[in-house]
Formats: structure tokens, C-alpha cells, sequence
């Protein structure tokens, strides 16, 4: 696509981040009471700058506007002696989507996962949203797996 751009994130990406972000959490319903508090939202923005740390963003930006975000982790698991990456958060704001945000983020995601010697990516959605999933189903295999939550 003519003017999209997949990159690392700059120190001065923080508000753009953060109005992607905010859509993100309001897209599934967390703003007001259920949001995330200014204290997370600051530590997560840290993180993901943090070169030590597992975690990576990486944003889209079209026609010089950030425009999506992919929060990956990368994580040992059971299964494999290689680290997994989990591809937590993707998110197009809606005035790009439908312009191929998500599947380059996704692609980017793979990209550096396989860089990373990860010989997978794998993420999870909320069964209702079957837009994405109408793309998900094109890039990836649906596991079948479903998700539990226990709050402590």
C-alpha cells in the first residue's frame, strides 16, 4: 500500500500512541469506570520502550499519521524450546481500516517474531468480532482454543 509504513516506536510517538491505544480499550467497552488508569498506561508506555524488556510495539503509520499498533510479548512456554510470541494487542483506528493496517502489522509481527528464532506468532480475539476475524482466518489457523480469566 502507497504511504503505509510499519515501524519501531520514537520517545515522541507517546500521545499518537496513546489516542491508539485509548481507541483500542474503547473498542472493547473499557473507558470510563473500567478504563486503565493513567498509572498502567504510563508503565505499559514505558515498557514498551524499554529495550530489556519482552515486549515490542510496533506502529502503522499512513500517509505520516500513526494510524495502528501491535503490542507483541515474547515468552518461554512448555511446549517448544524457543521463545513464543504472543501478539497481544492490534488495533487500527477506523478512519485506515480496510487499507491493509492490520495485515502489515501482522506480517511485521512475523517478521520480527521470525527474527527473533520464534517459529510462531499467535493471538486471540473476542468471538464477536468478525471483522478481524474475517482476516485472521485468511493469515492464521484458528486454534479452537478458548480463553478463561480468573481475577484475583
Amino acid at each position: 500500500m502507497n504511504g503505509l509504513l510499519v515501524r519501531a516506536p520514537r520517545v515522541d510517538d507517546q500521545a499518537a500512541w496513546r489516542r491508539l491505544w485509548d481507541g483500542y480499550h474503547a473498542f472493547y467497552g473499557r473507558q470510563g469506570p473500567t478504563a486503565l488508569d493513567a498509572g498502567q498506561i504510563a508503565l505499559t508506555w514505558q515498557r514498551l520502550l524499554d529495550e530489556a524488556e519482552p515486549m515490542q510495539l510496533l506502529l502503522a503509520e499512513l500517509d505520516g499519521q500513526l494510524v495502528g499498533l501491535a503490542h507483541c510479548i515474547y515468552h518461554r512456554n512448555t511446549l517448544l524450546p524457543q521463545y513464543a510470541c504472543y501478539l497481544q494487542d492490534l488495533y487500527t483506528a477506523p478512519q485506515a481500516r480496510g487499507q491493509g493496517v492490520a495485515r502489515a502489522l501482522i506480517a511485521a509481527v512475523e517478521a520480527a517474531a521470525r527474527a527473533a528464532g520464534c517459529p510462531s506468532v499467535y493471538w486471540h480475539t473476542h468471538q464477536d468480532n468478525a471483522t478481524a476475524r474475517r482476516l485472521y482466518d485468511r493469515l492464521a489457523a484458528n486454534t479452537g482454543f478458548i480463553v478463561y480469566r480468573a481475577m484475583l
